[in-house]
């Protein structure tokens, strides 16, 4: 063994020996940092949601819902919808859209999920594996469509690793994400380039459904 490697791995022996206290032993129990500002969280994600290059719709009911996402499909000419989803599909269906022509995410043209939930303060979808839409359902399709309800509303992130500890208790997902926006990057000269490893487009269509 060289005597480089066996300096690190005596470091990191010595480190296990003693570890570290955390530095932050009641931050479980700390307030949150960021207060909700006096406006409804329909608006606050709306805002942040299309600040960072997302696009919002707010829908009154499944039928509305339904006519957008046609409207959206035809103006798009899209023939390949893919969508994990039956309860969606059956509901989509049940209301005049049945535009579900792609069995496969890697050659759609739009991918239609549900979510977790939406945090209003950043704008971002929360998505787990605990959905049926999977890992990659939001992220190999060209474009993203996310249907949730005004009852997944949240304020903060904390509130939705809150709400995930309620639902799952001990059985957390393996992957936890939040998506804010499209893909982009400004690794290569500080220029802005969308869509470079998920969808280019992502869209929100916010249905009203009372909390009960």
């Amino acid at each position: 063994m060289s005597s480089a490697k066996h300096n690190i791995l005596k470091k990191i022996r010595q480190a296990l020996a003693t570890p570290v206290p955390a530095p932050f032993p009641h931050h479980e129990n700390a307030e949150n940092f960021f207060k909700p500002s006096q406006q409804e969280l329909e608006i606050e994600f709306a805002e942040n949601f299309t600040k960072l290059l997302g696009k919002f719709s707010f829908c009154a009911d499944m039928k509305e819902l339904s006519e957008q996402l046609h409207l959206l499909a035809k103006s798009r000419n899209w023939t390949k919808i893919f969508c994990r989803e039956p309860e969606i599909k059956h509901d989509l269906h049940t209301n005049g859209f049945s535009n579900f022509e792609s069995p496969d995410v890697h050659t759609c043209e739009a991918s239609i999920t549900d979510c977790e939930l939406l945090i209003a303060r950043t704008g971002s979808i929360l998505m787990t594996t605990g959905q049926r839409s999977g890992r990659t359902t939001s992220v190999y399709a060209p474009v993203h469509i996310c249907i949730a309800y005004t009852d997944q509303l949240v304020y903060d992130i904390k509130d939705g690793i809150d709400f995930l500890k309620r639902k799952y208790r001990d059985n957390i997902p393996s992957f936890i994400t939040l998506a804010t926006g499209p893909s982009r990057t400004a690794d290569i000269e500080k220029t802005l380039v969308v869509g470079v490893h998920g969808p280019k487009e992502v869209f929100c269509f916010l249905v009203e459904r009372n909390a009960s």
